[in-house]
């Protein structure tokens, strides 16, 4: 793929460019309330910007991605994505891009989004309990978060549509939509089928589980925090797939365990050796498929020796 002309505008309308997460979703949702918005959001993974894959504007606002120096406004939480250049917007680490978001904006903004940023808070630093990984279906902000996967463009429709629902209505109203219900209850089936799928392509070795799901046709959905459960004497794990049906790139996802809190790895810091980023207890890189292995093998003997890279 070749990389886009970055290019500028006589005029500037505002256009939101964040990714296809829980995290992004809200944070869009509240962008829209405190600015004014004119075109229609630009989704994009943290790898597409870094590669020069996506055309930033002038008028843009990035949220939960890394800098852009041709954007108007920037918000993000990543260690990795630390700035080393004056900007408009606010970087701090925080449990949330949607939660600096709702600081810089405090003021503007005519509802009260307390309970959405606690709940996004949570969600996006993993901070939950052993229950809301077990029965999701159980807490509606958690159901809510995993309906939002961020593989699929064709769900861009109701990415959007989930922005303008969560602007207007209490978690109540959310939930009860006729189309919320429907992704609900796919992620429900889903993280049923997800247990013998995790367990089939997971190993353990040592205090890392390694989930490799690249024999597989098709990539699983399903309950990101549950081989935290499954595997409760793993201190880190490994997620490893192919990107796109093509095969040519391979992403490796890299987390500390919500429940068993000894990894003493940077993981962010680590993955940035390969391209990739993230936050100290998570993070990803995407490498060409045939790179793959000598990556793993870096990755996995910095997991296993446990020692911090801070």
């Amino acid at each position: 793929m070749e990389k886009l002309n970055v290019q500028s505008r006589k005029e500037n309308p505002m256009r939101i460019v964040t990714r296809p997460d829980f995290d992004g979703i809200v944070c869009a949702a509240l962008l829209y309330d405190a600015e004014e918005i004119d075109r229609p959001i630009r989704w994009a993974e943290p790898n597409e910007l870094q590669k020069g894959f996506v055309e930033i504007f002038e008028g843009d606002i990035i949220a939960n991605l890394p800098y852009h120096p041709n954007c108007a406004i920037w918000f993000d939480h990543h260690v990795t994505n630390r700035p080393d250049t004056p900007f408009m917007g606010l970087y701090k680490l925080a449990p949330s891009a949607a939660g600096l978001i709702y600081e810089y904006y405090r003021k503007k903004f005519q509802r009260n989004y307390d309970e959405l940023i606690h709940q996004t808070d949570r969600i996006d630093s993993a901070d939950l309990t052993l229950d809301e990984v077990l029965a999701p279906e159980k807490y509606p902000y958690v159901l809510l978060s995993m309906t939002v996967s961020g593989r699929d463009d064709a769900e861009e429709p109701y990415w959007n549509h989930l922005i303008q629902l969560i602007r207007r209505h209490d978690i109540d109203a959310v939930m009860a939509d006729p189309e919320v219900k429907r992704q609900c209850a796919r992620v429900i089936a889903q993280n049923k089928s997800f247990t013998g799928i995790l367990k089939e392509n997971t190993r353990l070795q040592g205090h890392v589980t390694i989930t490799d799901f690249r024999s597989l046709e098709k990539v699983p959905n399903g309950n990101r925090f549950l081989v935290y459960s499954l595997y409760p004497e793993a201190v880190v794990s490994v997620r490893i797939r192919y990107d796109g049906r093509e095969r040519r790139r391979v992403v490796i996802g890299v987390g500390h365990s919500i429940f068993n809190l000894n990894c003493r790895v940077n993981v962010g810091l680590m993955l940035t050796r390969f391209g990739g980023g993230g936050h100290r207890g998570a993070g990803s890189c995407t490498v060409p498929a045939e790179a793959a292995e000598v990556c793993l093998e870096s990755i996995l003997a910095t997991l296993t020796a446990n020692e911090a890279n801070d």
